[in-house]
């Protein structure tokens, strides 16, 4: 598959406004050739893109499958919602990227150099789903409510800001408010744990 086509031409599909924008400061912050991650699923050239169509793909099949399942859903969940909240949930790991020479232990118990990428949120340090959200924004995207709740919360659990009550409510709400939320969950996860998983 190339991965840059089906990013392009399906964000494109949703002929949302702002869209021209994203992709050109998607370009300019490397987020085509970006890693997915420092350490875990795809952190390879290119692991990124690879990582946002994966999310889309899996999020389109579930979307699909749960309409089966209940009719009423295929008005909750807008096939350009879908899209835009899959292929843009982790803009904001365009930028945090940086090559590094790491050590790591090879079978014969030697330590041996290799290229790697360390992790730097010292540009924008507004936290994860947040800050794909304010660059989406920032950039001149056009966002709906849902698609908000679905980029900032995507982390679930995982990126309560040290737990604190507010942030609970506020992601138990946004559950309870967006069904686009659960399923950009549940795709990145398939994506990550199940189609990346090494």
């Amino acid at each position: 598959m190339d991965y840059k086509q089906y990013f392009l031409d399906t964000l494109r599909s949703t002929s949302r406004k702002g869209v021209e924008s994203v992709i050109e400061n998607l370009e300019k912050l490397g987020f085509f050739s970006a890693p997915a991650s420092s350490n875990f699923h795809l952190n390879t050239e290119g692991g990124l893109l690879q990582h946002s169509v994966n999310v889309c793909v899996e999020a389109l099949k579930l979307r699909d499958s749960q309409i089966e399942l209940r009719l009423e859903l295929e008005q909750k969940l807008p096939v350009d919602s879908v899209i835009i909240s899959a292929l843009l949930h982790d803009v904001c790991k365009a930028e945090i990227y940086k090559k590094a020479l790491k050590n790591r232990k090879i079978a014969s118990g030697r330590w041996e150099e290799y290229w790697g990428y360390s992790v730097d949120y010292s540009d924008f340090p507004v936290g994860h789903g947040e800050k794909s959200v304010i660059r989406l924004l920032q950039w001149g995207m056009e966002l709906k409510e849902d698609e908000i709740c679905a980029i900032r919360w995507h982390m679930h659990a995982w990126d309560l800001a040290f737990h604190s009550p507010e942030a609970k409510n506020n992601l138990n709400a946004a559950k309870d408010k967006c069904p686009l939320l659960t399923l950009i969950i549940a795709a990145d996860s398939f994506a990550s744990f199940l189609l990346e998983a090494r």
